[in-house]
């Protein structure tokens, strides 16, 4: 199975990445979930808070809404709630395998990445989480369509290691 993996710049947020070689602007959302949908069996798509109302109207009913909740974040001294949690949009290739007597959440937390390269670089654990709720398999292929610092990519090697070891 094909899964798409997407960690676009959030919409109004892509001045941030203004240096980087493959800076192209806004993100247009709508084209960009109309190629997952056309593209891949199952795909994530990673976004922020303040998007939802944007997003959703553009997001198939089989998708589901999960949660990256991050316990340390960074706090802005002129923003007086923090950004703390990201939708995470997910539409599954196939049903999560549950691996023993441990039931996957809708939610995950952990830490956000410092110093990776770039704003937003996502943690292994967050890219494995996903990997596990969009039912991905070891003989499938993962297009990274933002690979920006390379996170997912060497998350997805790291995850794929792990299933060999695997019973």
């Amino acid at each position: 199975m094909r899964i798409g993996y997407a960690d676009p710049p959030y919409p109004g947020c892509s001045h941030f990445y203004k240096d980087h070689p493959d800076y192209a602007g806004e993100v247009d959302h709508a084209a960009l979930i109309g190629r997952l949908e056309a593209e891949f069996d199952g795909w994530v798509l990673h976004t922020s808070s303040v998007a939802i109302p944007l997003l959703a109207p553009l997001i198939p009913p089989q998708a589901r809404w999960m949660a990256w909740v991050k316990p340390f974040a960074a706090f802005k001294a002129n923003v007086p709630v923090a950004y703390a949690w990201e939708p995470v949009i997910v539409k599954a290739a196939r049903k999560p395998v549950v691996r023993g007597i441990v039931v996957m959440r809708d939610w995950i937390s952990c830490p956000i990445t410092m110093q990776r390269g770039l704003t937003g670089a996502k943690p292994e654990a967050v890219c494995h989480w996903a990997f596990e709720a969009v039912g991905a398999q070891e003989g499938d292929d993962l297009c990274d369509i933002f690979p920006g610092t390379g996170a997912v990519a060497r998350a997805w090697k790291t995850w794929r290691r792990q299933l060999e070891l695997l019973p």
